[in-house]
């Protein structure tokens, strides 16, 4: 039976001292959407990514107008040409079609993949102002308090001007 007390003794002051660091640990939040879209780099990087959309969008736009050219110019000659020869235009349609469906499909894959190449390096640099802000005000935690992402209630320090000024903006 004494053994018993002393394990629970010993449990008990485990407990109690596991809630005492912890109620220790200092936690701030930031609204880290907000800090990235007010860099002036994610600004540059989403002008980038404008620019090479509206490249894409352009030369899908002249694809689609090419066909629809062609699906003019072919329902416009079909009475004059035989069944076997409109049944050709017709898959050439189909072809050119699939065509500016996989190439929409290729252009969306790499804005994507650029959008993922131009984000990297300034969330990276984000996160590093982060932590080095957190480690010199002695944070343990910090709480990323982005709309939609659950955080209810942020009555702790936010860390944004503090970051932006690290970061020099």
């Amino acid at each position: 039976m004494k053994h018993v007390m002393k394990v629970a003794a010993v449990l008990l002051f485990f407990v109690a001292a596991t809630g005492f660091v912890n109620a220790q640990s200092k936690v701030a939040h930031i609204n880290v959407n907000e800090l990235l879209s007010s860099m002036p780099e994610m600004k540059a990087a989403q002008g980038e990514l404008k620019k090479l959309q509206e490249t894409y969008r352009a030369d899908i736009e002249s694809s689609m107008t090419e066909l629809k050219n062609k699906f003019t110019q072919y329902q416009n000659e079909a009475a004059a040409k035989s069944e076997e020869e409109n049944q050709k235009r017709a898959q050439e349609l189909q072809g050119f079609e699939k065509n500016i469906g996989e190439a929409q499909q290729a252009a969306q894959q790499e804005l994507q993949k650029k959008q993922a190449e131009l984000f990297e390096p300034i969330s990276k640099k984000a996160k590093a102002a982060i932590e080095r802000v957190a480690a010199a005000q002695g944070y343990d935690y910090v709480i990323d308090a982005s709309p939609g992402l659950g955080v209810i209630v942020a009555k702790g320090k936010d860390l944004l001007p503090d970051v932006k000024k690290e970061l020099g903006f």
